[in-house]
């Protein structure tokens, strides 16, 4: 029951914050200046031919008319279709989505599974030689730009070594990609034993889920360490160890104290992993959604825009719903 009225309340919450936000993106992609009926008429096109494209994309309108129509669109399920390659934007969204999806979530994992655990052997063994190693890495993952990144893991481990295949998409050239499943190329290759495109998915998967982990992990390791040493310096802790308790409870009642604040902050960085990967994406070649809501941004293609904000607002809704989810699993006292 705590579960569903957490999800009823998020619902309802979430009606005027989705609202609120395609007015914000309505409004900022009609005052970036950009002119997607003179991108549509392109070069040589005449006075007249960008007055009827701007009739046809009902740019001459007033803007609350527009924005009024857009709404009742979206009321019937239609996002509308991209100006530029005239296809509805939902499947263009939904077709990109499971390559950011495997990018984004496979490095997550991986940034966590290296994080968390380091995080806390940190902050157990301060100013060991673990801890002043985790906190080097921390900062540089943390300062580092993510495009640096990525053109340095492209440039070492494909241009130096040659270990990595080429960043020129999700499968070889010469590989046939598996039916269309889930659309992961990696998941649908192994649902239909097509091994070759297995391990051509998974070795193009390498580096960018190492970038994505490198971005994730750096920040996260630097939480876990400050929330655990807190929690170690908790009276309850001090007195669990003067009351002789094992190295292996006391670990368990850190972890236990330290793993809600730490997958709250988690999720909030996961969060804002899909913006970062849309430079990976196009570092990569992926051809990811995250990539393909940063050309539409580049190039004025506003329905697209649209689309893409609101189905990030989605994923991020649904991210902080799953990790309160976990957090009432874990804490007792959140059920309330």
């Amino acid at each position: 029951m705590a579960v569903l009225r957490l999800l009823i309340r998020r619902l309802f919450f979430a009606l005027p914050i989705l609202f609120g936000i395609l007015l914000l993106t309505f409004l900022l992609v009609r005052l970036s200046g950009n002119d997607p009926a003179g991108v549509l008429a392109g070069p040589t096109a005449t006075g007249e031919d960008v007055i009827r494209i701007t009739k046809q994309l009902q740019l001459d309108k007033p803007v609350w008319q527009q924005f009024i129509a857009y709404v009742n669109t979206l009321a019937h399920g239609d996002l509308g279709r991209s100006w530029l390659s005239d296809k509805p934007v939902v499947r263009e969204l939904l077709i990109r989505l499971p390559a950011t999806l495997e990018m984004v979530i496979g490095g997550g994992i991986l940034g966590a599974l290296i994080a968390i655990p380091l995080g806390l052997r940190a902050a157990l063994r301060v100013n060991g030689i673990l801890d002043h190693s985790s906190r080097i890495l921390s900062l540089i993952g943390f300062g580092a730009p993510t495009i640096f990144l990525g053109l340095l893991l492209i440039y070492v481990f494909f241009y130096l070594f040659g270990w990595a295949p080429p960043p020129m998409g999700r499968l070889d050239l010469l590989t046939t990609a598996p039916p269309t499943i889930t659309g992961s190329y990696l998941i649908d290759a192994l649902l239909t034993g097509n091994w070759e495109a297995a391990r051509s998915a998974a070795a193009r998967l390498v580096l960018p889920c190492v970038c994505v982990a490198t971005v994730y992990a750096a920040p996260l390791i630097a939480q876990t360490r400050a929330v655990a040493m807190d929690v170690l310096a908790s009276d309850y802790a001090r007195y669990a160890r003067a009351c002789g308790l094992p190295p292996r409870d006391i670990r368990r009642m850190v972890w236990r104290n330290t793993a809600v604040p730490v997958i709250t902050y988690g999720a909030t960085e996961l969060v804002a992993l899909f913006g970062a990967a849309a430079v990976l994406e196009l570092i990569f070649s992926w051809g990811g959604v995250s990539q393909f809501g940063l050309m539409a941004i580049l190039k004025g293609d506003f329905a697209v825009v649209q689309g893409f904000t609101l189905l990030m607002s989605l994923i991020a809704m649904a991210i902080f719903a799953v990790a309160d989810i976990v957090v009432m699993s874990l804490d007792p006292r959140a059920r309330k």
